[in-house]
């Protein structure tokens, strides 16, 4: 099988292209030239430089040709806040920018594909009166990707089309050459300066990276066309993650956890704040606090047994990656930055 990453570069792409390698596949990379891969990227894998977004469907085209698979890793997260309506950017980027490059794939002649996805968008279909869909423009953008790549698909390999399948990701930790982990800006800087850490009571799924590597493959490889697999390793309270952040920063503070209606309203300031410059989330801040982040949302552990028996991912490090995650944050410890 030869496998085009798309993202191949970033976080989740690299991992794909180290678990593909490592199986003895030929791959082949398209990235943003964003990073520099001198010392570090495996000289065996071509790296394709542009701009997907910007591209147009003949012109990815010959991205795509004399490969047989393809893992598409690239789009904004719910981590990012756009101009407001925040709807539009992620629909345009997650359902309109990836129908593209799908179509471009499938039209190349590939028959096989991967689309990383989020687990907000099996939490919407496990908990339907939440109406996380209705009421998160990212979430509902998420869901509607998955569907959308499966509905162009042409019906999949077997009718002349391409199979789609869709992994939805939890937190993940671990750490890559050249790029910093995104919870050094999205969560210590945000919490961990003050005397105490204040953070919801929930909890959540999480995965070492390495394991999101294997999933990515082993979807490739066993995965059925239209399938959803949400996948992870382990499901964690909050409580525990920060205490794990904390051993791996070499730190220890109280942590304090306020309800979720105190929580929301510290959320909802901080969209107000994002509104007056014409920014929308693609979470709703406030309903995220009381609907998701206060309480112990998991994957079933039986979800994650059967899916990581299928795809054949591993299910141990969680812990040494949030260290190796942390180290890569602070190398010369806490506060201290590079």
């Amino acid at each position: 099988m030869k496998i085009m990453i798309v993202g191949g570069t970033g976080f989740l792409g690299y991992y794909a292209t180290q678990v593909a390698l490592d199986r003895g596949y030929e791959v082949g990379a398209f990235a943003l030239d964003d990073v520099n891969l001198e010392g570090w990227w495996p000289k065996e894998v071509p790296v394709g430089h542009g701009d997907l977004f910007q591209m147009t469907e003949d012109e990815l085209v010959p991205v795509f040709e004399g490969y047989d698979a393809f893992i598409y890793s690239v789009g904004p997260d719910d981590r990012y806040t756009p101009k407001a309506p925040s709807y539009d950017f992620f629909h345009g980027h997650l359902v309109e920018d990836a129908s593209k490059v799908f179509r471009a794939a499938r039209r190349a002649g590939v028959k096989r594909s991967v689309v990383n996805n989020s687990y907000f968008a099996y939490f919407d279909r496990l908990f339907p009166e939440k109406g996380l869909a209705k009421y998160h423009p990212y979430i509902r953008s998420r869901v509607e990707q998955a569907a959308k790549l499966i509905e162009e698909s042409g019906g999949g390999a077997a009718n002349g089309g391409m199979d789609v399948m869709v992994l939805e990701l939890p937190y993940i930790f671990g750490s890559m050459p050249e790029r910093m982990p995104i919870w050094k800006d999205v969560y210590i800087e945000r919490f961990f300066h003050y005397p105490a850490i204040f953070f919801p009571k929930g909890g959540t799924s999480m995965i070492a990276i390495q394991h999101v590597g294997e999933a990515e493959i082993g979807a490739l490889e066993h995965g059925e066309h239209g399938g959803k697999y949400p996948v992870a390793t382990d499901n964690h309270t909050f409580r525990w993650m920060i205490q794990e952040f904390e051993k791996g920063l070499g730190i220890h503070k109280p942590i304090i956890q306020p309800s979720g209606k105190i929580c929301a309203m510290g959320a909802n300031s901080i969209a107000r704040a994002e509104a007056k410059h014409g920014n929308e989330a693609g979470l709703d801040l406030g309903k995220l606090m009381t609907d998701i982040m206060s309480y112990e949302i998991y994957i079933p552990e039986e979800v994650i047994a059967d899916n990581s028996k299928l795809l054949g991912y591993g299910t141990d490090g969680l812990e040494e990656a949030i260290e190796k995650t942390m180290k890569r944050c602070y190398p010369n410890g806490f506060g201290k930055g590079k």
